[in-house]
């Protein structure tokens, strides 16, 4: 799938975001609204790891999944070097098992928007649910309505990794809410040569309001949504929102 040939580009990708300040962050939320430190989390929808591992340095007993084996192995190797015992698992979120429950739990850099289906969201947060023990914290971001409007739209970007290059060309239609990414991948082969593939993903556009209902509905208390980790309020308008919510049973 795309993401495994997009797992060196990806961490590229993201560069200017900050985990140690998202940890701050989400720790903060911890200590607000959980009756006592979390021992077990899970990061769902993990990619290469990043905020896995930073949240492992802070002494969390981590738990990853992610649908893409090669970011994993991405994961895998840094948790290696950095000498953390991590339990990695290749699983659709959608569809996810765990061995037992878990204390809190986190879903970064818009997983949420890739599935296009409410029913799959709804999906998603019921398994979640199942999963967390009663009054377990969920902490996780969408993408807002400033982000697809304003930075997907339809525009084109162009990266370039050793080996290899990446174009990703973005259309978004504002009446469905869903924005198409056509992913050109040029990989350098060993004679010089670059082997092409091509993809496509979608992301959805949820509100504030339509996350509130779908996890009221699947048997959590929403605690709040965020523009920033300053906790300023969010907006639909909001480039990010960071939202929390409280598993009830």
């Amino acid at each position: 799938m795309i993401y495994d040939l997009l797992a060196p580009f990806y961490d590229a990708i993201n560069a200017d975001i900050s985990y140690s300040d998202w940890a701050d962050f989400i720790e903060k939320i911890f200590n607000k609204e959980c009756k006592s430190r979390p021992e077990l989390v899970l990061d769902l929808g993990c990619g290469t790891g990043k905020m896995t591992l930073e949240l492992a340095s802070r002494g969390y007993d981590m738990t990853g999944i992610d649908i893409s084996a090669e970011m994993l192995d991405i994961a895998r190797e840094q948790a290696e070097i950095g000498g953390y015992d991590i339990l990695w698992l290749s699983q659709d979120m959608r569809e996810f098992e765990l061995y037992g429950t878990v204390d809190s739990a986190v879903s970064c850099l818009d997983c949420i928007n890739h599935l296009t289906k409410p029913s799959d969201v709804k999906k998603t947060f019921e398994r979640m649910h199942n999963y967390l023990i009663p009054d377990g914290i969920f902490v996780f971001d969408i993408n807002g309505k400033a982000k697809f409007e304003n930075i997907y739209a339809d525009r084109s970007y162009v990266m370039e990794e050793d080996g290899g290059v990446c174009i990703w060309q973005n259309y978004y239609d504002k009446k469905t809410k869903l924005c198409d990414f056509y992913i050109t991948l040029f990989e350098e082969c060993s004679d010089g040569r670059y082997e092409r593939y091509d993809d496509e993903q979608r992301e959805r556009m949820y509100t504030v309001s339509e996350m509130r209902k779908m996890l009221l509905a699947s048997g959590f208390d929403f605690i709040g949504a965020y523009s920033d980790f300053d906790f300023s309020e969010a907006t639909d308008n909001s480039e990010r929102i960071y939202i929390a919510a409280r598993c009830k049973k």
